[in-house]
């Protein structure tokens, strides 16, 4: 299969940039994931009625945290990696049907 004349032709990311690019969203990840891990944490706090604590968002927040953040740390560089790797969806001929 060949390609029209003037198509351009997108070569993949670099590996140094991939990794880079992933290394980022690592922490990125991390990070959000944890405080939407406490978010929940507030709200199963507050679902099942359970005693607060003063001046943190429920007693066991560090666990969620800590979950939460290794879930976030893990999926968010794989998804944004594999949409880096994906080609590009091939550009369909322009309609000259006016």
């Amino acid at each position: 299969m060949s390609l029209p004349e003037g198509t351009p032709v997108v070569q993949k990311p670099a590996t140094s940039r991939v990794v880079a690019i992933g290394c980022f969203m690592a922490w990125v990840g991390g990070l959000s994931g944890a405080m939407v891990a406490v978010l929940v944490s507030k709200m199963v706090g507050w679902l099942g009625r359970a005693p607060s604590c003063d001046g943190i968002p429920s007693c066991d927040w560090y666990i969620y945290a800590a979950v939460g953040g290794a879930i976030g740390a893990l999926t968010l560089p794989w998804f944004v990696v594999s949409a880096l790797r994906r080609s590009p969806a091939p550009a369909e001929p322009p309609d000259d049907k006016h």
